[in-house]
């Protein structure tokens, strides 16, 4: 597991007219912090850490192990990249500011570069939020889902408009993301978010999942409806029905779930408009990820998510994504 560092003060502080306007010696020094702090480099190919040389002349250390020349790039998120890093640091600052999402048209007007690299470069900065972690939500704990690509345009005609209710008549693209939140202390929200998506709420998956992600000890909150009724079993439950109430009379309720989703929606409807199902995982995982850490200043989000582009390893989904780079579990999708 790679090991992440915080960036120095002085480089948390950095505005974006300061990102975009340093030298491209900042830059370099600035990820090569961001990747292996105050230490010296280390190999990606034997994972040698003093055994090399720096190459000034392209920026890049010689391997004396095996003899593997690699950049401050090598093996990350950035590898290969073409722009320069104030470019990509840029782009991270800019994800960073905003609260609700940004698209890739408007960070390709911003950095002034194709849409194409825009969109691949948002990508990569989404998959770097994904931490994969099994650890287990305790405490207070709330799980709800909601609905997304299932708009169906009706006819013109009212006598050729179909019944929306049937199974059949609905969008296929159609899909649930669920979403599971560990309540903090008293007014202080949700402190930690999982998402995963589904075809719908069914109680199979329901419960699938909050066997894997949720301790057996916690507390869960959830809405009346059926899909639930499977946790009883398993866990203190408390119900709230939404058609009466919004929170019941023992503090019942699912309002941090709610929260999520309100930012997701603007997030969608706002900013992303269109998101198809293959990636759908990776914007609600961008969703749970500034939920978690909206109360932490621009700084600490810019300096976390710089550690973890330069940390995480080379992108298979995106590397090289529009010269044909795209898996058949992509294009069923």
């Amino acid at each position: 597991m790679a090991q992440h560092f915080l960036l120095s003060a002085q480089a948390r502080s950095l505005s974006l007219m300061q990102i975009f306007t340093m030298t491209d010696e900042a830059a370099f020094d600035l990820f090569k912090e961001s990747r292996w702090g105050d230490g010296d480099p280390v190999c990606p190919s034997c994972g040698c850490i003093d055994k090399h040389y720096f190459i000034k002349t392209r920026k890049q250390w010689r391997c004396k192990g095996c003899n593997h020349t690699f950049s401050v790039t090598s093996g990350t998120l950035f590898a290969h990249h073409k722009l320069p890093l104030k470019i990509y640091l840029g782009a991270v600052a800019l994800f960073t500011n905003t609260a609700k999402g940004f698209s890739a048209l408007q960070l390709c007007r911003d950095l002034n570069v194709q849409y194409k690299t825009a969109f691949v470069l948002m990508h990569k900065i989404r998959e770097s939020l994904i931490d994969g972690e099994t650890e287990k939500l305790s405490g207070t704990v709330e799980i709800d889902g909601a609905y997304v690509n299932n708009y169906v345009r009706p006819e013109n005609e009212k006598e050729d408009r179909k019944d929306l209710r049937l199974v059949e008549n609905q969008n296929p693209n159609k899909r649930c993301i669920i979403t599971i939140r560990e309540r903090g202390e008293e007014g202080e929200g949700a402190v930690k978010t999982k998402t995963f998506i589904v075809k719908s709420e069914n109680q199979a998956d329901i419960k699938k999942l909050a066997e894997i992600h949720i301790d057996s000890a916690a507390t869960v909150h959830a809405d009346d409806a059926k899909c639930y009724d499977a946790l009883h079993a398993k866990f203190d439950m408390k119900r709230v029905n939404h058609q009466e109430r919004y929170k019941g009379e023992n503090g019942e309720c699912t309002n941090q779930a709610e929260s999520y989703f309100s930012r997701f929606r603007r997030m969608h409807q706002g900013q992303v408009h269109k998101m198809g199902n293959q990636n759908l995982d990776a914007y609600a995982n961008e969703c749970a990820y500034r939920e978690d850490t909206r109360r932490q200043s621009t700084g600490q989000i810019f300096a976390d998510i710089t550690t973890r582009c330069s940390t995480k390893p080379t992108s298979r989904n995106w590397c090289g994504y529009w010269q044909g780079n795209k898996t058949a579990e992509r294009l069923a999708a």
